[in-house]
């Protein structure tokens, strides 16, 4: 993650957090009301707005002032924004890797090449299903860019404090698989 990014995440300049978070929520609980179709093109036709009216403003500002500014947006016009073949590249290979590894993690998971591994994931799955009947995907996605912008705040003011706890909560589930795996037949994970 960038340091624009942790910034933001911070709340290091708060009225860019603020405006960032709220813009996001905002988007988010449209989504919830209304189909993505729906939120694009309202966003669009308010943007289009906007700059449509800023654009006749500085027309008739120019014209009552008799001066000759030109177009308002003529250097966002003349900005380059065309993606390099060496970006597309780049990106794309970096999807590849991530497709490939996932894809490799998938079939060592549903073969079960680990025991262990294959279980843990099946119990993810499992939770995941109530999970899913108690939230939709954008109730979760609103969830989690709360707890983006908020997580990180509590643990830098409360670190200490958090990470006594966590400490005592991964003994205890350390102890717990350990417990598990030590009853499981063939489950025992070699000393690597």
């Amino acid at each position: 993650m960038g340091a624009a990014a942790i910034d933001l995440l911070y709340w290091r300049n708060v009225k860019q957090s603020g405006a960032v978070f709220s813009s996001v929520l905002l988007l988010l609980f449209s989504l919830t009301q209304f189909s993505m179709v729906s939120v694009g093109a309202y966003l669009a036709l308010a943007a289009l707005s906007a700059s449509i009216s800023f654009r006749i403003y500085k027309s008739v500002l120019q014209a009552v002032q008799k001066t000759d500014e030109g177009h308002p947006f003529k250097s966002y016009l003349e900005m380059e924004i065309a993606l390099s073949q060496d970006q597309i590249s780049k990106y794309a290979d970096k999807i590849l890797l991530y497709s490939n590894t996932c894809m490799k993690e998938l079939r060592r998971l549903f073969l079960v090449q680990d025991l262990i591994d294959s279980l843990k994931f099946a119990v993810l799955m499992w939770l995941l299903t109530y999970v899913g009947a108690l939230f939709n995907g954008l109730t979760l996605l609103i969830l989690a860019v709360v707890s983006m912008f908020t997580m990180p705040v509590v643990y830098e003011k409360h670190q200490a404090q958090i990470d006594q706890y966590v400490g005592l909560i991964r003994t205890q589930v350390n102890s717990v698989v350990g417990k598990i795996q030590a009853k499981i037949p063939g489950a025992k994970r070699k000393e690597e």
